[in-house]
């Protein structure tokens, strides 16, 4: 199966194999060709150029994408898409007043999430969840880290990543799976923090390392949640099963997470609405990609992490849905790209960079997704006629999606 897309307006993200993140003033670059052609070959895409150059080629299909930008597909990594039933009402007590800590406090949040989990079947629990994958493919992402972390008890974890597991074998989207049971205290260890620490160190990593559920781990460190200490305890001992950490960090408060989190060679560290210089400090020079949530900040309505500032200090900055039921209830990358300009103030060249090659990055994928080189994944949004690729996050309301194509399948 082949497929040229051809009289391509503007294709975008044209990168050699040896990039696989942006930083820095460099993130201003976005590589293109204008009047261009694409050719994929089952999975893969095999070449590129200017019209002038297309060879005459006879692919299964042809796409004539006159007036249209194509790009590499989205690349969402940090997501918990999978989880059960919702939580409107909890939108509703934060429009009558309840801050987040609040609404915690009193069960829900978290907790609310986990206890409707716990009592939801595996087989519902992936119906449930393989719609929204559906659905975030339509909407042009061609890769996701799914998360556990709504469980809070060994068979809850285990059936968020066995499900995870099953998602990735039915859908030819990228996935990756993040342990992430240090979410939130279980009510049965509300009084017991170290219980419930020794319950994931000496009973959930080794039944996942040896069932093979999680590439990587993840903690909330956050006051109230998780300590540097409890983090600390957590990732010393993923060391022995080879998980990488991505952590949760700065989301309401900085107290040093961010070095830690590169103390332990973290892939990624995500939220980061709160931060200071010594979190700046921390992450020059580390291999550490910084991950910016802006749907959390639009639907919680707390601060945006700064992207401009951690980009013009010279680092990398990834962009990510947080898609989940309490503070993010949508998976729409183009929302996301679209908030980052116009609240975080980056250019869209950044935006595309963010959500793409640096995506691809944050979840150890930049080898294979995320940009358009030859030999990488055949994961590709055609959009409809636009003006150009400003537009995209210009018109915020709109969807501009013609076409998504993943893994060489049109969807």
């Amino acid at each position: 199966m082949s497929i040229l897309i051809k009289n391509i307006k503007e294709l975008l993200q044209i990168r050699d194999h040896g990039i696989l993140k942006v930083e820095g003033h460099d993130m201003k670059t976005l590589p293109t060709i204008k009047n261009a052609y694409l050719l994929i070959e089952d999975d893969t895409i095999v070449d590129f150029g200017k019209m002038e150059d297309c060879h005459n080629y006879n692919p299964s299909e042809t796409i004539d994408a006159k007036g249209k930008i194509v790009l590499p597909a989205w690349c969402d990594s940090h997501t918990h898409i999978v989880y059960a039933g919702n939580r409107e009402q909890e939108f509703v007590d934060r429009i009558n007043g309840l801050s987040y800590e609040e609404i915690a406090n009193r069960g829900g949040g978290i907790l609310n999430s986990a206890e409707v989990l716990q009592n939801t079947s595996e087989e519902t629990l992936y119906q449930q969840s393989a719609k929204r994958v559906e659905q975030v493919m339509q909407l042009g992402t061609g890769a996701l880290e799914i998360k556990s972390g709504y469980g809070l008890s060994i068979d809850a974890e285990l059936k968020m990543l066995r499900v995870i597991k099953r998602i990735k074998k039915n859908f030819p989207i990228k996935i990756k799976a993040t342990f992430l049971g240090a979410h939130a205290l279980p009510k049965e260890y509300k009084n017991d923090k170290q219980g419930y620490l020794d319950l994931i160190i000496n009973e959930m990593l080794p039944q996942i390392a040896k069932e093979n559920l999680a590439n990587y781990v993840d903690v909330f460190c956050e006051k109230g949640y998780f300590s540097l200490e409890d983090t600390e305890k957590i990732l010393a001992a993923s060391k022995a099963f080879h998980l990488q950490p991505k952590i949760h960090v700065n989301q309401f408060n900085a107290f040093g997470g961010v070095a830690l989190a590169v103390k332990y060679k973290a892939l990624s560290v995500d939220h980061l609405e709160e931060l200071n210089q010594e979190d700046i400090d921390a992450l020059k020079g580390s291999n550490t990609m910084p991950v910016a949530l802006p749907s959390c900040s639009y639907f919680l309505s707390i601060p945006y992490t700064p992207g401009r500032r951690i980009i013009d200090a010279g680092l990398p900055l990834a962009l990510a849905t947080d898609y989940n039921p309490g503070s993010t209830p949508s998976g729409n990358m183009n929302f996301v790209v679209s908030t980052a300009c116009i609240k975080m103030k980056l250019t869209p060249e950044e935006a595309i960079n963010a959500a793409t090659i640096n995506g691809a990055y944050a979840m150890g994928i930049s080898n294979v997704c995320g940009s358009i080189t030859k030999g990488k994944k055949a994961n590709i949004i055609i959009t409809k006629e636009v003006p150009s690729y400003s537009f995209l996050p210009y018109a915020f309301g709109e969807n501009h999606i013609e076409q998504v194509i993943i893994n060489g399948l049109c969807l």
